[in-house]
């Protein structure tokens, strides 16, 4: 017995190596790679930058096209991307760090720290008899808007993005800039504005994508005496090293911001002036309004994947991301197989998304077609950016579909 113990503790050992041996996964991008090849050749994109994360390697880190069709320069890995509305996750985790430090209660009422949601109004449609619209009335608050209603997109905003008259009514309040007007001094302004408008819905009983980010971004300035650009840079960007990250772009990072492009009606994608100035924004919000690279995103996707910590910084706890990635709003249609936490997309049903993933991934993108998404079940993160005009699902879905087709295990 003394001599048979160490001989079948060996074996045992050499078992579960072979076995995890046999485990490990494998990737094959082939179909992937020619997939955007393709696209960029049959001018749908100019460019992309795609990486993928595997437990602890990148498996995947190509560049593909043009940095912009206009001088055909080619895109390469370090480039910056105006992200757009992929800044909502990250102000939603700066944010949840001053939950952290118990500075508010997710049920807490907003006008606890902005008095004005005290006297929000609700626009609702009259009808008559025949159920036909009559006209609208404004009515009072059923219930008051509560911080998890902000983070969940549930309070009862809109975004100004619809081509309805509320929408474009809202657009032209919160974004006065796009329509050759002065625009707001800061974010405060710009969350004022908001609030000087009526909600299409009352909180808690719909999900509608909308600007209460921005709302978030202003209760930072609120709790911290420092704007979110301050804040974002001393929470997040300094301590992952995500050093191409912000509001405005570093004067040795001008050249490296990758050109805008617009798919006219007649199907031409063609070069077109930056929706935003490079430097000297101070409107800090949390809709959008970050530019970045693909692979410091990757640094902050990382850190989700990893339960709040990366290469030795931790921002938030397991359990934060925990909650921020639990859908709160499978009563409210958001979309088939998906539901949304507090900052992210969620998928809770692969049945009813009926595409590849797992369920509790977590994702968003941005305006002009970026995407990232986070599987702790497979230990994943996936990451393409391309830089164009109209926004689509199409590349978010290819993403999905075509990293999880290239596993092998």
């Amino acid at each position: 017995m003394h001599i048979s113990r160490p001989f079948n503790f060996a074996i045992i050992l050499l078992i579960a190596f072979t076995l995890n041996l046999n485990a490990q996964t494998t990737f094959d991008f082939s179909h992937y790679e020619t997939f955007l090849q393709d696209h960029i050749a049959q001018g749908k994109i100019a460019g992309a930058v795609s990486l993928v994360s595997h437990g602890d390697k990148l498996v995947h880190d190509q560049s593909f096209g043009y940095n912009s069709l206009g001088d055909q320069s080619p895109m390469t890995s370090d480039k910056l991307f105006y992200i757009q509305s992929m800044t909502k996750p990250i102000i939603s985790i700066a944010f949840m760090t001053l939950y952290e430090q118990g500075h508010f209660s997710l049920t807490d009422p907003v006008s606890k720290y902005i008095p004005e949601f005290e006297n929000l109004k609700v626009i609702q449609l009259q009808t008559g008899e025949d159920g036909a619209p009559t006209g609208v009335e404004y009515v009072d608050l059923a219930r008051p808007i509560e911080i998890w209603h902000l983070l969940s997109h549930t309070a009862g905003f809109s975004h100004g993005l619809g081509p309805n008259e509320y929408d474009q009514k809202l657009s032209a309040l919160l974004y006065p800039e796009m329509r050759e007007q002065p625009g707001h001094p800061n974010i405060e302004s710009r969350v004022k504005a908001l609030l000087s408008y009526p909600l299409m819905g009352q909180p808690g009983e719909q999900w509608n994508y909308s600007a209460s980010p921005d709302v978030l971004a202003y209760l930072i300035e609120i709790l911290t005496d420092k704007s979110a650009e301050q804040y974002l840079q001393e929470v997040i960007f300094d301590p992952l090293g995500m050093t191409t990250a912000g509001y405005n772009v570093k004067d040795q990072h001008v050249d490296q911001v990758v050109g805008l492009h617009m798919m006219s009606e007649a199907g031409e994608l063609t070069p077109v002036p930056q929706w935003s100035p490079l430097q000297g924004n101070t409107v800090f919000g949390g809709t959008h309004g970050l530019f970045c690279s693909a692979g410091d995103y990757m640094k902050f996707s990382k850190m989700l994947l990893n339960g709040g910590s990366y290469n030795g910084a931790r921002i938030v706890s397991p359990k934060t991301i925990e909650l921020m990635t639990e859908s709160l709003t499978d009563e409210m249609v958001f979309r088939p197989g998906n539901g949304f936490g507090l900052g992210f997309g969620v998928r809770t049903d692969l049945g009813q998304s009926k595409l590849s993933g797992s369920e509790g991934a977590y994702y968003w993108g941005g305006a002009f077609n970026t995407y990232f998404f986070v599987d702790p079940q497979e230990d994943l993160v996936a990451i393409l950016m391309t830089q164009s005009w109209p926004y689509t699902d199409f590349y978010a879905n290819r993403l999905r579909q075509m990293v999880y087709s290239a596993m092998s295990k």
